[in-house]
């Protein structure tokens, strides 16, 4: 997918710059970041930043983003890399300070508010699927990294984002989209003005092959209708959204059979793998004056289905083989209320803020079958679920000077669980409560710069099916030992932002992040499991630099130390947990209409078993774009995607497999490789 040019931005110094490249002539306006500091305003983040973790990407830039798939979308958070194991309809792979996320654990994901990671999950905990989202109509993308925010909860412990909708478009506008293995997509999108406010539609069609023997045939359709309006005092919105995909996958493969030449590095061991799934939702917010101060109600209601078929370990099963189908059918209800107000205390400016979240999963099915050729032989488990959680939270903002901000904050959660699982041994009702406080020190500003100072806890919640266990499904009679329901989690940052050099922003941060409980992929099961404690720290630095009008060079660099925190002879290293990221990008947008850019990306070596004996190799990519806008409404570009064609992987695992022609298992390394070369090209116009 190409937008028009290709430009990153990191939130460093201490704002948020969110206008179009041509817009600052002569460099990045430090009255701007002034501005910022001194009343504390910055609207897209709702009040002051309190971390140097934190930060908005607004339109201008998400719009002259490059993204071979929706999900990277998210690689505007620094430090934060997308990756696909799969199939492009399964969720992507996430990696952020030094966890492998998996599917999004310990990354909470929302849009508008609405959140996509699914609890209790059929293929992986805090599951996150961000293909029912369309990139052109994306306003902004908000990040918070660490556990110092109040109004973030359940799998926030990393970090959170929240992508934000377009209530309007300036102009309809219709994009058409064309590569090579038989990629193409469409989009038609417009909004007009309805009773006084504003209806936006927009619909996405693609179908992609990918460069894979299998032909993926992923087919994606997704359609968003809103309706927004300003009110007395408020604003209220409206939004339905729907996704349909179905596809077929190439999962991780294993090196040896690469090595022998039995696997091409594109082919795969099982052709029937694949899936389908859906996301219908329907949202409605409002917001208010109450009581001096503002108040905000959000609710939303989800249909979602996923049915997914795998095979990650072949043909240990020597007659039958070993793919499984792994089904979650669930609807979600939930709100949040919440309500700030500003005042002033002993002459020093406070704001206080408060809300009140609730969900509820009421999941029909989340199961798991043995499979042949996506025909069922054998049910493993076949469960029903509700599950629902409650949280409070409240923080005090207090500028006890010009120079002095302090934030403190405190949230409470309880989840309760019913399992009605196929083995009665396993049903149960459970229930936990945490409580989590923050706190944020802001010093500053002094020569353009402030320093951050933050403590706080969080938390992510287990599958409830782990809860309430006491057998092992796969015969009935094994003992099983149940997990916490909650996993708590510990963060620190220290920070630094400045705009000291002339049209240059920058930003360093050292975090440390402990964790009560490590989920862990699991090969043969194709799901994560809870393991051990955890302890990480480590470095992020990031900077902008515009030295002419139409001209930016951004640079992110991450480092991390990722370990279990108690002793096993098995060893102490964490598996998947990449050490360092790096990204560099050009960004050219010039008055005469020509556009383009490059980006390198790279993430480092990660171990792959707990003794570091074996390791995954790194990956470095390079994608260009150019392009040309004529007649203010046309816009010709073209990309293209991994320049060297780079040889590295998306995803690399270590574990047992055994292929056809083998008498037993055998440990190895299995991978998904990067996608090889590949060109783009769009054709966009508004009218």
């Amino acid at each position: 997918m190409v937008r028009s040019s290709l430009w990153h931005c990191s939130l460093v110094g201490l704002g948020v710059i969110s206008a179009p490249l041509g817009s600052f002539a002569g460099g990045l306006p430090t009255s701007v970041i002034e501005e910022v500091v001194v009343t504390g305003r910055l609207d897209r983040l709702q009040g002051a930043p309190v971390s140097a973790s934190q930060g908005v990407v607004g339109a201008e830039q998400l719009d002259v983003r490059p993204v071979l798939r929706a999900g990277e979308l998210l690689e505007v958070v620094p430090g934060l890399i997308v990756t696909q194991h799969s199939g492009d309809g399964k969720a992507n792979q996430y990696f952020l300070r030094g966890f492998n996320l998996d599917h999004g654990t310990d990354l909470a994901t929302s849009v508008d508010g609405v959140p996509v990671n699914m609890p209790t999950h059929g293929h992986g905990q805090g599951y996150t699927d961000i293909n029912f989202v369309i990139p052109e109509l994306v306003q902004s993308i908000e990040y918070r990294k660490g556990t110092y925010y109040a109004e973030t909860g359940n799998f926030s412990a990393a970090g959170a984002v929240e992508m934000r909708y377009r209530h309007a478009l300036a102009a309809p506008m219709i994009v058409l989209e064309g590569g090579e293995d038989n990629y193409m997509r469409s989009l038609i999108a417009g909004s007009a003005e309805v009773g006084g406010g504003q209806l936006l539609m927009g619909f996405e069609y693609a179908l992609i092959d990918g460069p894979w023997q299998l032909e993926e045939n992923y087919r994606k359709r997704n359609g968003l209708l809103r309706y927004s309006r300003d009110t007395d005092g408020g604003s209220f919105s409206i939004t339905a959204q729907g996704y349909e995909g179905e596809w077929r996958s190439t999962d991780q493969i294993p090196l040896r059979a690469v090595q022998s030449g039995s696997i091409d590095r594109f082919g795969t061991v099982d052709p029937t793998d694949g899936g389908d799934s859906h996301r219908y939702s329907l949202s409605a917010d409002w917001t208010t004056a109450l009581g001096g101060g503002q108040s905000k109600t959000l609710l939303y209601a989800i249909d979602y289905d996923l049915d997914l078929i795998s095979n990650f370990s072949y043909f240990t099963d020597p007659e039958n083989g070993d793919q499984f189908e792994q089904v979650d059918q669930r609807r979600v209800y939930g709100g949040e209320w919440s309500w700030n107000r500003d005042f002033d205390w002993l002459g020093r400016s406070q704001k206080f803020s408060s809300g009140l979240q609730v969900r509820h999963d009421d999941i029909d099915k989340v199961g798991l079958y043995r499979t042949v050729a996506r025909e069922r032989i054998d049910t493993t488990r076949e469960d029903a679920v509700r599950q629902t959680s409650y949280g409070v939270y409240g923080s005090l903002d207090t500028r006890w000077s010009d120079h002095v901000r302090t934030t403190v904050g405190l949230r409470a959660d309880r989840f309760e669980f019913d399992v009605d699982a196929s083995l009665p041994q396993n049903s149960g009702d459970e229930s936990d409560s945490i409580a989590s406080p923050k706190f944020s020190l802001v010093l500053g500003p002094w020569s353009k710069t402030e320093f951050f100072f933050n403590a706080g806890k969080g938390f992510h919640s287990n599958d409830a099916r782990g809860t309430t266990i006491q057998v092992d499904p796969t015969d009935g009679v094994t003992p099983a030992e149940r997990v916490d329901a909650l996993v708590g989690a510990t963060g620190l940052d220290v920070g630094v932002r400045t705009a000291l050099v002339p049209n240059t922003q920058f930003s360093v941060s050292l975090w440390s992040l402990k964790l009560d409980s490590e989920l862990l992929f699991v090969g043969d099961a194709g799901t994560t499991e809870a393991s051990r404690a955890s302890e990480r720290r480590g470095i992020e630095a990031a900077v902008i630099w515009n030295p002419l009008s139409w001209f930016i060079v951004d640079a992110d660099l991450a480092w991390s130390h990722a370990r279990f925190g108690d002793y096993d002879p098995a060893g102490d290293r964490i598996p998947g947990a990449v050490e360092n990221v790096a990204s560099l990008g050009l960004a050219i947008d010039h008055p005469r209409g020509w556009f383009g850019g490059a980006r390198f990306r790279h993430f480092g070596s990660a171990p792959l078993i707990e003794d570091n004996r074996v390791r995954s190799s790194s990956t470095t990519l390079v994608n260009l774009e150019a392009g040309y806008r004529f007649w203010q409404r046309y816009k010709i570009s073209a990309a293209v995607y991994n320049v060297f064609d780079s040889e590295d992987n998306d995803i690399t695992y270590f574990y047992e497999s055994q292929l056809a022609n083998e008498t037993e298992p055998v440990e190895d390394i299995h991978f998904h490789p990067v996608e090889p070369r590949t060109v783009r090209v769009t054709l966009s116009a508004s009218f």
